[in-house]
């Protein structure tokens, strides 16, 4: 079986997920580069077989990263090997190490070209870098046509990169029972958000909408509440707009929770609102409509291309228009119409699952070893002169 080293920063459970779908067509060594990585506060995750886990010490400059590579995957002999991006020292690294040995490297990509503003010399710098990649792996004709951009052939681009675990969310909410602090009464009606708590996941502009939508409806707390899953540095901003809205009793904000706990809000909300202003893809939008709710989107999310279609497999809005949200919030308390935007949308998000990663994958890395990318004089010498940063 082609073995394929598949590396990413600091292992999530959806990361764990991915490379199990392709375990099924590819031998996998799972590369975490930076295991004690801090960025996100999900617990780390067990690496079970067929993966075959190589931890980094996740420190040192690239040829130090170059060194254990050569120390640590290099007797492992990999056919490929898959990198997400090309900003991370460590994916940049395991460029590197792979075009010193003609290993060909696959480029697993969510960026968009309108994520946010883009400076010449910066794409310059990209295509020579994305010159050293043999394909790519994506989701949406979107992150194709950035990759095309920056210089990758198009029938070198495979799609399936942006999965979650579908069966577990489906199953465990469907399980689940109330999560505690959380009234029974708002059972299957309340508004679900989870984010971290970043500026651009517009989150004070969701309370604007939500404060919009509670106007001329029923004082009672168990009316359609807004729970916000998630932390971060915009906590007490938040806390103190709730408050001057007079949405106390109606705002709810648990904190983080894990991937174990999370089946709980899927399982008893009414509905789920992602608000971002952008967003590359929004991969809690995967988790709700696994988990069979509906969704109303942010247009600014990436996932809203492959996943959303307005008004058939959920909602869509524009995140800079407070009045366009709160309308989303009222057509989401519609029974009829939440209940088929529901049905419509487990079924789309369905088609990319870690299976479909996994046959995108397989895909990448054989046309990859077919078709070993030649990079031009300029592309290398670009190369080999950040190479000695």
């Amino acid at each position: 079986m082609t073995r394929v080293a598949i590396l990413f920063d600091n292992f999530g459970p959806y990361h764990i997920a991915r490379m199990l779908g392709a375990s099924a067509r590819l031998d996998i060594v799972a590369v975490e580069a930076t295991p004690g990585g801090t960025e996100y506060a999900w617990d780390k995750p067990a690496v079970p077989a067929p993966l075959h886990y190589l931890p980094l010490a996740g420190s040192g400059g690239l040829r130090d990263v170059i060194a254990e590579l050569d120390a640590k995957l290099a007797p492992l002999e990999v056919d490929a090997i898959a990198l997400p991006g090309w900003s991370s020292r460590a994916a940049f690294a395991s460029l590197i190490w792979a075009r010193e040995r003609s290993i060909p490297a696959i480029l697993m990509s969510e960026t968009n070209a309108w994520d946010f503003a883009r400076k010449p010399v910066a794409e310059w710098v990209k295509r020579r870098i994305v010159a050293h990649y043999s394909a790519g792996l994506v989701t949406s004709d979107s992150q194709a046509r950035y990759l095309v951009d920056l210089g990758l052939d198009k029938a070198a681009i495979f799609r399936g990169y942006n999965a979650v675990d579908n069966a577990y969310f489906a199953q465990a909410a469907a399980a689940t029972t109330m999560p505690g602090g959380l009234p029974e009464a708002i059972r299957g009606r309340y508004f679900l958000t989870s984010n971290r708590f970043i500026e651009k996941k517009n989150l004070a502009r969701l309370l604007d909408a939500y404060a919009a939508f509670r106007r001329g409806r029923s004082d009672d707390p168990a009316d359609w509440p807004l729970v916000l899953l998630g932390d971060g540095e915009l906590r007490g901003a938040l806390e103190a707009q709730r408050t001057a809205l007079g949405l106390t009793a109606h705002v709810l904000m648990p904190g983080f929770r894990q991937i174990d706990e999370l089946p709980q809000f899927y399982g008893t909300a009414g509905a789920f609102v992602h608000a971002s202003t952008t967003e590359q893809w929004g991969l809690v939008v995967n988790e709700a409509m696994a988990s069979g709710l509906p969704v109303a989107i942010s247009k600014r999310c990436g996932c809203a291309e492959v996943l959303v279609e307005d008004g058939v497999t959920g909602l869509l809005f524009d995140p800079l228009d407070t009045a366009a949200i709160t309308r989303a919030l009222d057509r989401l308390t519609d029974r009829a119409r939440a209940t088929a935007l529901a049905v419509a949308g487990c079924a789309r998000v369905n088609a990319w699952g870690p299976e479909r990663f996994g046959t995108g994958m397989a895909e990448a890395v054989h046309f990859g070893m077919a078709h070993l990318r030649r990079p031009t004089p300029i592309d290398r010498i670009v190369l080999a002169g950040m190479a000695r940063r």
